[in-house]
């Protein structure tokens, strides 16, 4: 765990952390994770939530009552649910995804995994995770808990970041450098 810690620091790792540390008491790791990764999925589905999470206009009071709104309609309570209206009464919603980060490296640093984000340019099947996962488990000598997210822009292949290590296969980068390299060359 104090590995982690100095991977991970500032006012998110600091949330991150003590929402962890509550969750283990409580026997809720996964659970915790389920909803905040419940949570991040209704961030990324609306812009207004984006916006009400990052914009500085918006007074804590405000964010806390539209914040518990949609806390309240996703039917996400219990520690997650307190967890982040305490978050927006400090006025740190703007730090949520990145705590979001910090608290699934924490948890998967406490199971023995290595956290990993992987951006495709199409959804993967589960044979194509497995494999992933396999070879990451190769790479990085850990389990590998994986979070993909879809990027059609890639156009191909894969974006893997694991810790401070990022592989990128993606199919825009390899047409971006031969871009660059035809432009020295003329």
């Amino acid at each position: 765990m104090a590995q982690t810690g100095s991977m991970i620091s500032g006012v998110a790792g600091r949330y991150a952390r003590s929402l962890f540390e509550l969750a283990e008491e409580e026997r809720a790791v996964s659970s915790v994770e389920a909803d905040l990764g419940r949570f991040e999925a209704l961030i990324e589905g609306s812009e207004d939530l984006q916006r009400l999470i990052k914009s500085p206009v918006f007074s804590a009071d405000e964010q806390l009552k539209a914040l518990s709104a949609v806390l309240d309609r996703a039917n996400i309570g219990g520690l997650v649910g307190n967890f982040l209206r305490v978050v927006a009464k400090n006025r740190r919603l703007f730090a949520v995804p990145q705590m979001i980060r910090a608290f699934r490296e924490i948890a998967a640093a406490a199971r023995g995994e290595v956290a990993a984000e992987v951006t495709s340019a199409h959804a993967l099947s589960p044979a194509q995770i497995k494999d992933l996962k396999a070879t990451l488990k190769d790479v990085v000598g850990k389990d590998v808990a994986i979070k993909v997210t879809v990027d059609p822009s890639l156009l191909g292949g894969l974006v893997v970041k694991v810790g401070s290590r990022q592989i990128d296969t993606s199919l825009r980068t390899k047409l971006n450098t031969l871009k660059l390299a035809l432009k020295e060359v003329g």
